[in-house]
């Protein structure tokens, strides 16, 4: 905190000043003020060890200012960073697509994201009914369609009295399943069943195999990536924002236009329980009409930060 700041400050100093007499101490104009606030403020109530957010705010003054908050329904969120990153894969990467083409992209604004995929619960708490083959109340929901998602996250926003929350695009995704790697999985070369939820008999390219669960798990049951989130590989597929382009991954979809027949392609990320490891990779991109479901399919919700007082965004 300043306090201990202020300490330091006075300390170093004192003794870089330690040949001198103790009256040339306090006539250095260097330390009379920081030794007025060290000894007078705490006297008039100053709080001087008050944290600070990265941008500066005060932590505690703005729900959406702290580097996690949970919403209404229990729905837990990890600020992500503004940065850039390599979307896609390197022609070198093993069972790569097409369509996963190499280019550098811009993540401008920071975003929350949820730490876990949404829970039967969660889903139960909004929609009143609960779709999923493997029940559990920490289960991820699945049998979803992208439509169905939508719904959830229309009635979310309506019961936060907000329009902040949506699916993430691809590009949000895959920036945040990465969390500052490169390689084909946020772990490293292999994707252990220590790690993420798939079938174990198909495991990467040159690694070893693991187990076959043949189940969904609780979220959160596995190892987190570098960014604090559960399941971006296996347990369930999660649906993305985006229409499915195989020339373009957009960095920037339209989030406004909403086309709710069924034939109309979207794209699925992370893999799934049953699915091999490499069609859990990062760079993997799936695709489904967004009017199907299935017991592999599900979805993470991302929320955009509000205008904080003085209309400056966070």
């Amino acid at each position: 905190g300043v306090t201990t700041f202020l300490q330091h400050y006075f300390i170093q100093i004192l003794f870089s000043n330690r040949k001198n007499r103790m009256f040339g101490y306090m006539a250095n104009k260097s330390i009379i003020i920081p030794v007025i606030l060290l000894f007078i403020c705490p006297l008039m109530g100053c709080d001087l060890s008050r944290a600070t957010s990265n941008d500066g705010a005060e932590k505690g003054v703005h729900p959406l200012r702290d580097d996690h908050f949970k919403n209404s329904i229990g729905m837990e969120f990890k600020r992500i960073p503004a940065g850039s990153f390599f979307m896609g894969s390197p022609v070198t990467e093993k069972n790569r697509s097409s369509d996963e083409w190499l280019r550098l992209v811009e993540i401008k604004t920071p975003f929350y994201l949820g730490i876990y995929e949404v829970t039967q619960a969660q889903w139960r708490a909004i929609m009143s009914y609960n779709p999923s083959y493997f029940k559990g109340d920490d289960q991820p929901v699945e049998q979803v369609s992208w439509i169905d998602a939508s719904i959830f996250i229309d009635r979310l926003n309506a019961k936060e009295q907000t329009d902040k929350y949506r699916l993430p695009t691809e590009v949000e995704w895959e920036y945040a399943c990465r969390s500052g790697t490169s390689g084909p999985f946020s772990f490293g070369n292999c994707l252990s069943t220590a790690e993420a939820n798939y079938n174990g008999n198909y495991p990467y390219s040159g690694c070893m195999k693991g187990e076959y669960l043949r189940k969904t798990l609780p979220v959160g049951s596995l190892r987190a990536n570098a960014f604090g989130l559960y399941d971006m590989h296996g347990n369930v597929m999660e649906w993305c924002q985006d229409r499915y382009d195989k020339s373009s991954n957009n960095p920037n979809p339209s989030l406004n236009i909403r086309n709710l027949t069924m034939d109309v392609l979207r794209v699925v990320r992370g893999g799934g329980w049953y699915l091999p490891a490499y069609l859990c990779r990062s760079a993997h991109r799936d695709i489904y009409r967004q009017g199907y479901g299935c017991d592999a399919m599900g979805f993470g919700v991302l929320r955009m930060p509000s205008p904080a007082p003085g209309n400056c965004d966070i």
